[in-house]
């Protein structure tokens, strides 16, 4: 990653086109499943708290959209229909589908769940991007944390060579947050596959 310290620098001396190519570069990083994170506290240390939240938020949305707009056709394919021969897999996609926006709330909620598999694995799931968008505002904590301790280090050379921001309080509530949600999320999936597997043993009897 070392051409990444260079390139931001570069961005904070673009003046106004700085921040509409660092949202691009965001949207490239998600859609490559790059490690997005490492942008997200560069903004703060460029950019400060609320725009950086901003930028990275903007850019989070987008670059989801874009995995969404690539991906969700494929939920339709010939692989995904004969996986959905598996009960067990079928029940965590209808779960998804049928409860979609308040589960996938939850896994955005959970730093646990890396943002960049997290918007495939969604769009491929068959959600409709109504509920898959709205869910976005679960990503909103973790920018914030990590966008402030950008901010905490301002050196974006030192952020990208390894440097690591302090964590505070902040840091472990949101952990012990993002693993309840994990946690809940899961759950019921889990038992959704459950009750299809059961149903679908009742009805071969």
């Amino acid at each position: 990653m070392e051409w990444l310290a260079p390139l931001l620098l570069k961005l904070s001396t673009l003046g106004v086109w700085g921040p509409v190519l660092f949202v691009l570069v965001y949207i490239a990083s998600t859609v490559v499943l790059a490690p997005a994170f490492l942008l997200t506290i560069a903004a703060g240390a460029l950019w400060g708290l609320w725009r950086g939240t901003l930028l990275v938020y903007l850019g989070a949305v987008l670059g989801a959209s874009a995995v969404f707009a690539l991906a969700s056709p494929l939920a339709q394919s010939r692989l995904l229909r004969w996986v959905d021969r598996q009960p067990r897999f079928a029940a965590a996609r209808q779960t998804i589908v049928g409860q979609g926006l308040w589960i996938m709330f939850l896994l955005r909620l959970s730093p646990l769940v890396p943002f960049v598999f997290l918007n495939y694995a969604l769009a491929l799931g068959g959600v409709r991007y109504r509920d898959y968008f709205l869910a976005m505002v679960g990503m909103l904590p973790a920018i914030v944390m990590y966008v402030y301790y950008g901010k905490v280090v301002g050196d974006v050379a030192m952020l990208v060579s390894g440097v690591r921001p302090p964590r505070g309080v902040a840091y472990y509530a949101l952990l012990v947050v993002g693993l309840i949600a994990t946690i809940a999320a899961t759950m019921m999936i889990t038992r959704a596959a459950k009750q299809a597997i059961e149903k679908e043993r009742a009805s071969l009897k």
